[in-house]
């Protein structure tokens, strides 16, 4: 059988209840909720007109306001026993639900403050302190570096993945990233001054070992360790640093990286940054 439409097209009101497009506009619930509603029995219209059609009286209309404990988070067989069992204990339940409800705003809350660190470290890239980078990274150390690199690398998905690592790291992981790149930086020196040849399995092994320290920042494919390389040998900056570790290391170091590389499959001449 064919359901009788949600309004009386005859009628705007009615002296013994209100429409469902009356309750729906006074209550600010869907005519669907209330036909939901009606269905599975939650509140039903008292009243029908002559022609069939559904009216809430005043009795429904103060059941329909208490269904609002279903904005709170009350399942509708919840709010169904705090309705219509008079054994219910109302407070009892609503404590409960406000508890849920705390706890869901701790979430949000802790979402938010997340969510204001990651825009924090996609602006500014390192989450620290002046005096903390000093401390992490030692006096040499340029606070203005990560903004410098922002403005570089801004809109590249690797400056990307490096704020979404920024964003959780603390000062005691931010150290222990500098002291594995540190340890390289010397095992590299140490190889340069053994002799270590490109190509040798002692150098791949540090050409794979440079690869995951780096990936502390954003993974890093063998092309773009390539390209990676050659600036630390081309950038002043970068040959002053590494160079200042062990001088020629810069040099040596994209050797070993463009060796690896080949016995790779991979040509260093076309490598491209992915």
């Amino acid at each position: 059988m064919r359901s009788m439409p949600d309004t009386d097209p005859t009628a705007t009101t009615h002296t013994d209840g209100l429409t469902v497009g009356q309750v729906s506009a006074l209550l600010g619930v869907t005519v669907r909720a209330l036909h939901h509603w009606d269905e599975i029995g939650l509140a039903r219209p008292s009243l029908r007109t002559g022609a069939g059609y559904r009216l809430y009286t005043a009795a429904d209309l103060e059941r329909l306001h208490r269904v609002v404990y279903r904005e709170l988070g009350l399942g509708l067989d919840r709010i169904r026993a705090v309705l219509d069992d008079a054994g219910t204990d109302v407070p009892a339940a609503l404590r409960a639900q406000r508890a849920q409800v705390a706890e869901r705003v701790e979430r949000l809350r802790r979402l938010g403050a997340g969510l204001d660190r990651m825009i924090e470290a996609h602006e500014r890239g390192l989450l620290l302190t002046a005096e903390q980078q000093a401390a992490i990274f030692g006096p040499d150390w340029d606070p203005e570096g990560p903004v410098k690199a922002r403005e570089r690398y801004g809109d590249t998905p690797q400056w990307r993945q490096y704020a979404e690592r920024a964003a959780d790291r603390t000062p005691e992981e931010w150290r222990a990233v500098h002291d594995a790149t540190a340890a390289l930086d010397r095992d590299l020196a140490a190889a340069l001054d053994a002799g270590v040849t490109p190509g040798s399995r002692e150098a791949n092994a540090l050409v794979d070992h440079h690869r995951a320290v780096f990936a502390a920042y954003f993974p890093l494919t063998r092309e773009m360790q390539v390209c990676l390389a050659r600036m630390y040998a081309s950038d002043p900056g970068f040959a002053a640093h590494y160079d200042g570790v062990r001088p020629g290391l810069a040099a040596w170091f994209s050797g070993i990286v463009d060796a690896s590389a080949r016995a790779h499959g991979i040509d260093p001449d076309t490598a491209t940054w992915e």
